[in-house]
């Protein structure tokens, strides 16, 4: 979807997960928006192959401001902490809750630790992300947007993926109930639900990926973090203003 032509200069955009892959395209994407952009993350270094320079670095180097706290989001206090720096720059205006891990493993192996981690990241640290999001927006009487990252597997099912497919679609609905709660004070809630994309959360995936595209079915080529920015500036920007509750899927077509 590449990115669009939209304007968030004087607004604080706060992207869990900006660090590396889908996070860090969508972080660099905002702070070239013009939006002041916070990197809540475990860690500040990308994993990206071709990424050397921290995300808020990377983004002031081209002419932006950011900045990077380091958070778990399967702690809310640590989500609350991310939240609070971004009061310094005025408060959020646009959450982001992208982080995420994943573990392949088949159904019958996936242990309590698996479920716990995986769930703790991706659906817990989006429900409270949300929330403590909204709940800032409130208290400070802005109108905001929330873009959650969801998957093409919250409603297509993939062998090896039972217990990350079972966050995605909690995403999804968490993404759809929150909206309905929230329309009333201004705060639009969207999620965008990226097709395999050619990142380090996928062990594998790039060399994989690569193949595609030979039996003559879609996908056509390997998705790229590049691929899903101008899905998020749109679910943020005014241009989407009567859009809510709703999932963009960015998958070159996987899903027909």
């Amino acid at each position: 979807m590449g990115t669009i032509d939209a304007d968030f200069t004087g607004e604080t955009v706060v992207v869990t997960g900006g660090s590396s892959g889908i996070g860090r395209a969508v972080a660099t994407a905002f702070g070239d928006a013009g939006a002041t952009v916070i990197n809540a993350d475990v860690r500040a270094a990308p994993k990206d192959v071709d990424a050397e320079t921290p995300t808020h670095e990377a983004i002031e180097e081209r002419g932006g401001t950011a900045a990077f706290v380091e958070t778990d989001v399967s702690e809310p206090t640590q989500i609350e902490t991310a939240i609070e720096a971004a009061r310094e720059f005025g408060g959020v205006d646009v959450m982001v809750n992208n982080a995420g891990v994943h573990r392949s493993l088949g159904f019958l192996d996936v242990a309590p630790e698996d479920f716990d981690a995986v769930h703790g990241v991706n659906l817990r640290g989006a429900f409270f992300g949300t929330q403590l999001a909204a709940r800032d927006m409130i208290h400070r009487g802005v109108d905001g947007a929330i873009v959650n990252t969801s998957s093409t597997t919250a409603e297509r099912a993939e062998r090896n993926h039972s217990h990350y497919a079972a966050t995605k679609g909690g995403v999804q609905m968490l993404t759809r109930s929150a909206a309905l709660e929230l329309d009333g004070h201004g705060i639009r809630v969207n999620a965008v639900a990226p097709g395999p994309i050619a990142t380090e959360i996928r062990e594998g995936w790039s060399e994989e990926a690569s193949e595609i595209g030979d039996s003559g079915s879609l996908p056509s080529r390997a998705g790229t973090p590049a691929d899903l920015p101008g899905a998020y500036l749109y679910l943020a920007s005014e241009g989407a203003s009567y859009v809510t509750g709703e999932t963009v899927w960015v998958d070159g077509g996987a899903s027909l």
